[in-house]
């Protein structure tokens, strides 16, 4: 059997290796238009950055090393311009000769990924201007910047990459402006779980300008200028485009191959085409949600990989299968962490999903152990079912060990109250007795037998402007004065019992407390004495997140504000 692989990186490489494990007799040959055709890709900021020192690093493997150690013939600088599907052959170009030529297959593996959003505008050919996506754009965005010393960059897109880039540029000293037309970075994230991600870029020195579309470029002598609609040009020495990546599909498309959606390459569960001889897999592969059964595209390296693996397996016999994407992820913002798994509010709503969402602050550890700083997780599941539809976190310690365990669990089909049950590893350094995760599926239960009810932030407006509601606030008189969200009156949690008369038994009570701990305390208290009483979701830690967001939006100020003692 011989097998032509175009492409390699996460996908491709990922195939080609389980083939050779799989069949040592079959011929394989990879053909990577780049001059890498294993590295990794997402590390690639991080060496722009110098976290990253050594370049060699970022190469997992190399033509000589495939050759040596699986006996697979890898081609690089050798882009493939067409498939003759009638008889079974590519048309490949050598991109330092120019020279093409034919190489036949028995089956086809395309791995030719994405490429950047480039959308029609003026001064996309300024050398001030980059985009990020492969080794090749890594070198030349970093020896310009080692050059160059460029003191201001301006970045287009709040997505994975372009936020990781620009941490590594502001760790660097250069002065970063990041343009999003969108309202919010992050776009896995709701916008509630967002403003702490927008928070720390803030308090860092980045520049958000949000709800911003940029226009187009402009060079200048030492400058580049960045124009956006509405506004004056931003001036830097650099500018960055990352406005999102596009399937790469034109050499299926052109070789009558079924496209779906944003014209990406339609695949069934075992990564094969529309011809039966030839598979697809990575960025340029529409994939199935898991959560929705709507049909996308998911860029993560993760289920490239395992896309690649799936192909290998068919091809060779095995009844493997994609069972879809729950698009599982998490970035570094300085010394935070924001992760996210299956859908988000948006995507519930667009699915016509009845759902109910769960918000919570608590410690990463115990309490008592020094250094314990709180995340805050976001639980999304079907009011019917019960089963989990997603979850977000933004944090710092143990971020990424909690999205694990509730990704796991979602794909595992549990309903949101049973991850009360789970029984999870526990040292003060590391957890709480009762971790973060049974925590959100204790809430979950709470509100699936009445023993609670919740209000969330876009309820404020209303109830505020309600007679006959109470609001109240059960911190300490101390984190009161610091700051409070206007209309809540203050009595702390411990003095609740002695001052009950001061509360209107006729009227429902909202509470709120830090984090939604001693709140819901407080309802447990307040609903035995005969009050009707709603927990405020995330707690006032959220509540500030969101406020704080909103006010740096409208002064569109350059650096992080708090809020302080301020109501909103």
């Amino acid at each position: 059997m011989k097998v032509v692989i175009v492409g390699g990186v996460a996908g491709g490489a990922s195939a080609a290796a389980r083939l050779r494990r799989l069949d040592e007799s079959a011929q394989i040959i990879v053909f990577e238009r780049s001059g890498y055709v294993s590295y990794a890709n997402c590390g690639l900021p991080y060496y722009i950055g110098g976290v990253i020192e050594n370049r060699d690093l970022l190469t997992l493997q190399t033509p000589k090393s495939f050759k040596s150690r699986f006996n697979i013939d890898v081609h690089v600088h050798h882009e493939v311009v067409a498939i003759h599907r009638d008889r079974k052959a590519v048309t490949v170009r050598n991109l330092e000769t120019g020279a093409e030529f034919e190489e036949t297959y028995d089956k086809l593996i395309l791995s030719p990924g994405a490429r950047p959003i480039r959308p029609p505008m003026p001064g996309l050919e300024s050398k001030r201007l980059f985009t990020l996506r492969t080794v090749e754009d890594t070198l030349q965005i970093r020896d310009f910047v080692e050059k160059e010393k460029p003191r201001r960059a301006v970045l287009a897109g709040g997505g994975f990459i372009g936020l990781e880039l620009a941490e590594n540029l502001c760790e660097m000293g250069v002065e970063v402006t990041i343009v999003q037309m969108l309202d919010q970075l992050l776009t896995p994230l709701d916008k509630d779980m967002a403003s702490f991600v927008h928070a720390r870029f803030r308090a860092k020195g980045v520049h958000l300008m949000l709800k911003t579309a940029v226009s187009g470029f402009e060079e200048r002598e030492g400058c580049i200028l960045t124009h956006v609609d509405g506004g004056e040009p931003l001036c830097s020495e650099m500018a960055i485009l990352a406005i999102g990546v596009s399937p790469d599909s034109s050499l299926a498309r052109e070789a009558g191959l079924a496209l779906g959606a944003r014209g990406a390459i339609s695949v069934d569960e075992h990564m094969r085409t529309s011809d039966p001889d030839i598979y697809a897999v990575g960025d340029a592969v529409q994939v199935r949600n898991a959560v929705t059964g709507s049909l996308g595209l998911v860029s993560l390296a993760g289920p490239a990989n395992k896309q690649g693996r799936i192909a290998a397996d068919h091809l060779c016999g095995l009844d493997s299968a994609y069972h879809g994407a729950y698009a599982s992820s998490v970035i570094k913002v300085f010394d935070m962490t924001a992760a996210a798994t299956g859908i988000n509010e948006h995507a519930a709503k667009e699915a016509g999903l009845s759902y109910e969402k769960i918000v919570l602050s608590p410690e990463n550890h115990a309490s008592y152990y020094p250094g314990g700083r709180a995340m805050t997780i976001k639980l999304l599941y079907e009011k019917e079912s019960l089963r989990i539809l997603g979850a977000q976190i933004v944090g710092f310690d143990g971020v990424d060990k909690r999205i694990d365990v509730l990704a796991t669990a979602m794909q595992a089909g549990m309903k949101a109250p049973e991850l009360a049950c789970l029984d999870l590893a526990y040292a003060p350094p590391y957890s709480s007795a009762k971790d973060p995760v049974n925590m959100a599926g204790f809430i979950a239960e709470n509100i699936e037998t009445g023993k609670v009810k919740q209000f969330h932030y876009e309820d404020l407006a209303d109830l505020r402007s309600r007679p006959g509601v109470m609001l109240l606030d059960t911190r300490t008189v101390g984190e009161y004065a610091a700051g409070h969200a206007e209309g809540f009156i203050n009595i702390p949690l411990d003095s609740l019992r002695d001052r009950l008369a001061e509360l209107d038994a006729h009227q429902p009570v909202y509470v709120m407390c830090q984090s939604g701990l001693r709140s819901y305390l407080a309802c447990r208290i307040l609903s035995q004495h005969g009050y009707e009483c709603h927990n405020f979701s995330g707690g006032y830690r959220l509540y500030r997140a969101i406020v704080e967001n909103a006010f740096n939006e409208q002064a569109n100020t350059p650096c992080g504000f708090s809020i302080g003692a301020a109501k909103d």
